[in-house]
């Protein structure tokens, strides 16, 4: 593996808490349904491939389920209404993410936010808790033909860092990041604190697993950082 300096991470679930302000946004959505609303716990279950996988989970109640096609383009509608208004109500970032954030950028890492988030809703999340300036590159779910776990996120965020794949880890808290990682060729570390939609992060077989963010630079420079 060649020297590390570019790390690209994921949002929710790894630098911000953001289901609170998601599941009121999905529930507000399905009222305008007809639907029964869902417990925060489910929500975070569901959390992790794109907003519309997530209403489609939301409506069937099920994390395989497929909704009526209609009733899920009025939900995603609604969503969309409520979140542009309230995406940072109860949102927030995990503690020690911004000195996390400034100890990297210190040390010289090129930094990328790749997300399953739409772009027009994760630049503002980034700005509300002043960590948008770490990052030379954000990447959101439609900002690319092809979301997490295809590598194409990934992969995009690289060229627009002028990085490649062998000098870069992907940090994440879902399969969806892992695999990304994976079929993009570079290293992995997976988060425990987030949504990991009730998989078992150690099986994976990424290259690290952290339980507090403390530890993340620690492995991050057992990888190699830059000089």
């Amino acid at each position: 593996m060649a020297k590390i300096n570019t790390l690209l991470l994921d949002l929710d679930g790894t630098l911000v808490d953001s289901v609170p302000d998601l599941a009121a946004s999905v529930n507000f959505a399905l009222g305008t349904i007809d639907h029964p609303s869902r417990e925060q716990a489910e929500i975070r279950q569901w959390v992790g491939n794109g907003v519309d996988r997530l209403l489609h989970r939301a409506i069937t109640a099920s994390s395989d389920g497929v909704a009526d096609a209609q009733l899920h383009q009025r939900a995603v509608q609604g969503v969309e209404f409520w979140y542009r208004h309230h995406y940072a109500d109860q949102s927030r970032l995990y503690e020690g993410v911004t000195e996390l954030l400034a100890a990297l950028q210190l040390r010289g890492f090129k930094m990328a936010c790749v997300t399953n988030k739409p772009h027009p809703f994760t630049l503002p999340l980034l700005t509300k808790f002043a960590i948008d300036h770490y990052f030379q590159a954000v990447i959101g779910g439609d900002s690319t033909a092809a979301r997490k776990p295809d590598p194409l996120p990934l992969l995009t965020a690289l060229d627009q860092l002028d990085s490649t794949a062998n000098e870069s880890v992907m940090i994440g808290d879902s399969i969806n990041d892992f695999l990304a990682g994976q079929r993009s060729g570079m290293a992995t570390i997976m988060v425990s604190w987030g949504y990991s939609q009730g998989i078992d992060l150690d099986n994976l077989g990424a290259d690290g697993l952290v339980q507090q963010i403390g530890q993340l630079l620690p492995l991050i420079d057992t990888l190699g950082g830059p000089e």
